[in-house]
């Protein structure tokens, strides 16, 4: 069976965000989990761990091995583990870093349309938009910001999220020398990287002071199992609050390391399997709905597309409402992008097809793109 021909009615079964925060027949392709059942490594460790209960708190360095072996092998990319600090998650993480290395009231700088949580942690800072173009860094935007605006830190997402964009090593070899120039500490948030494989650049092999969070949650859907990292220099993580890993679960620990060395073929696997969801799903609106344009993103499991030649008021809320589909809403990236929705193709080709279907009856009944 393949990774994702889970079928929907055991899918149904779950009870976590993506299938119990809306009605119970509207089909969800929003949040960020995958329709697939554990890699088998995964799946191994932990009930080894329960076999011997063996539930306890996590102690040694395993995810840091994990993943620092996992980057040498993946990006070439050579980091110490004792270079990385546990932390509950990435999210946690990169709030956790930006209070150690900002005050309240700093400028923060963040890249819309970007994962809404960026904004979130930010809550007590000032946040500076510089826009991606043609989904691609605004490398001019981003000087002219650090010059006038003077953040003390630049929030990036590599790869982005939702455009999937994979920035290029040139690219952030630019933010690198923008980012000492004015003086601006990079936080990159890399928690799709592992599934982007050896395109992926990690930011600290093109910049020294500045710091990655990652987590190996979204390529192996293990968001259940909390755990992340925090890597980069020990001035900045000595400021880090003294109990910033007590958060991390110990299966999560356990897991995210277990994908990370006996994963990788699953995760090749499932990265080929998204390449063609990507495909499909680019078919399957050729053939509903060739108003819309798609090109597939290089990474990521997430669509970012622009449902405006539709001609609707509301996309995602009207493919919910009507369609009884849900996508995430464009606004909640940037308030420009209403006329977007974010679809998670981390799923089965019926569940592809079904949501394209929906879509267009969708614009059918409200004579969208008329």
């Amino acid at each position: 069976m393949a990774i994702f021909d889970v079928p929907l009615d055991e899918l149904r079964r779950r009870s976590s965000i993506k299938w119990r925060r809306f009605e119970p027949d509207v089909l969800p392709l929003f949040v960020a989990e995958m329709d697939c059942m554990l890699a088998p490594a995964v799946r191994e460790k932990l009930e080894q761990a329960l076999a011997i209960g063996d539930t306890g708190y996590p102690e040694l360095p395993t995810y840091q091995e994990a993943l620092a072996d996992y980057a040498a092998w993946q990006w070439g990319w050579n980091t110490d583990p004792a270079d990385a600090t546990l932390v509950t998650d990435v999210v946690t993480g990169m709030r956790d870093v930006l209070v150690a290395v900002t005050e309240p009231g700093d400028a923060v700088v963040i890249n819309p349309p970007i994962y809404p949580p960026f904004r979130g942690v930010c809550h007590d800072r000032r946040i500076v938009e510089v826009a991606m173009v043609d989904d691609r860094l605004d490398l001019e935007g981003l000087e002219e910001a650090l010059r006038t605006e003077q953040p003390t830190a630049y929030l990036l997402c590599s790869p982005h999220n939702p455009t999937g964009t994979i920035h290029t090593r040139e690219e952030l070899e630019r933010v690198a020398a923008l980012a000492e120039k004015y003086n601006v500490t990079v936080i990159s948030d890399e928690i799709h990287a592992p599934l982007a494989g050896a395109r992926h650049v990690p930011y600290l092999d093109v910049a020294e002071d500045a710091v990655i969070v990652t987590s190996a949650s979204k390529s192996f859907n293990l968001a259940a199992l909390k755990s992340g990292l925090v890597i980069g220099p020990a001035a900045i993580r000595a400021k880090l609050r003294p109990m910033v890993s007590d958060g991390a679960s110990y299966f999560g620990v356990i897991a995210h390391s277990a994908a990370l060395t006996g994963g990788r073929e699953w995760l090749a696997e499932a990265a080929e399997e998204i390449a063609g969801n990507k495909a499909y799903f680019a078919q399957q609106l050729g053939e509903r709905l060739p108003q819309l344009s798609y090109a597939p993103s290089e990474g990521t499991y997430l669509a970012w597309v622009d449902c405006s030649p539709l001609g609707l008021e509301n996309p995602g809320r009207e493919f919910h409402q009507v369609g009884r589909v849900r996508f995430n809403l464009g606004s909640e990236f940037a308030q420009e992008s209403a006329q977007f929705v974010r679809v998670n193709l981390a799923t089965s080709h019926e569940i592809i097809a079904e949501a394209v279907a929906r879509m267009a009856a969708t614009a059918s009944t409200l004579g969208g793109g008329a």
